[in-house]
């Protein structure tokens, strides 16, 4: 079982060597439940960079379903009812595959996370330095200055638990920002639902001995997030899974 990361490394480091790749092999998969507000925003800020873009509605009970359908340039799976983040993302990653995907991208659609920094994501796979790639909002603190006091104390908490009980060590164990190569994604099989499924990711990272690195990405905290997956209950929501979901 690995009990270390491979690389932590900086946006420095990631930058000093470029490895190309077709943004056409890149599959973003966004798990949207309830995102009327925001997600035109997510996929306008997609748009340019060419990927494929897999969008898992998981039973909105608004209209986002009807906003994703205005866009002719995406891939929109779709649940019936609501069945979790977990496994939305389990769709999303299992229809990339049927469709040869290179690279999977897991990317949240509150629009916390800035589509640029995927390329940088990419790249790591691309250089074969990683079979996965995992967001980090604690490796820079320049980046993410304005997390809140709670949810940090909350988050490293569950990171603590999560490190031990999965056997990984890594600095944020709950972020949705995340990169697998094809060959890594066949490995992750989620059938946690709720928050828990982060921690079934890593231990899973861990059981099939996979190459990891952990990398510096930039979350927005905005009103809007805050008011959704980034307010404190729902880091306590972690903490409770992350603890009782074994």
């Amino acid at each position: 079982m690995q009990t270390k990361p491979n690389f932590k490394l900086t946006t420095n480091e990631t930058t000093m060597q470029t490895h190309d790749f077709e943004p056409s092999s890149v599959y973003i998969v966004i798990p949207v439940y309830n995102e009327s507000k925001v997600i035109a925003d997510v996929i306008e800020e997609l748009k340019p960079y060419k990927y494929n873009i897999v969008v898992i509605d998981d039973g909105s009970t608004d209209n986002s379903l009807d906003i994703l359908k205005s866009f002719k340039c995406i891939y929109i799976l779709h649940h019936i009812v609501n069945l979790g983040q977990g496994a939305a993302i389990q769709t999303g990653i299992t229809w990339s595959l049927k469709c040869h995907a290179k690279y999977i991208v897991t990317f949240d659609s509150d629009g916390q996370h800035p589509a640029e920094e995927i390329e940088n994501i990419v790249q790591i796979l691309a250089s074969g330095k990683a079979d996965v790639v995992l967001g980090s909002r604690f490796l820079n603190d320049n980046l993410n200055s304005g997390i809140p006091k709670i949810k940090r104390i909350v988050l490293k908490a569950a990171t603590a638990f999560t490190r031990i009980s999965c056997g990984i060590n890594v600095t944020d164990t709950h972020n949705g920002f995340r990169g697998f190569t094809s060959l890594a994604a066949k490995h992750i099989k989620i059938t946690q639902n709720r928050m828990s499924h982060a921690s079934q990711i890593l231990s899973q990272i861990a059981q099939h001995n996979l190459k990891y690195i952990e990398y510096p990405v930039t979350i927005s905290y905005t009103e809007y997030s805050m008011a959704k997956g980034q307010r404190i209950s729902n880091s306590l929501n972690i903490l409770w899974d992350s603890l009782f979901s074994k």
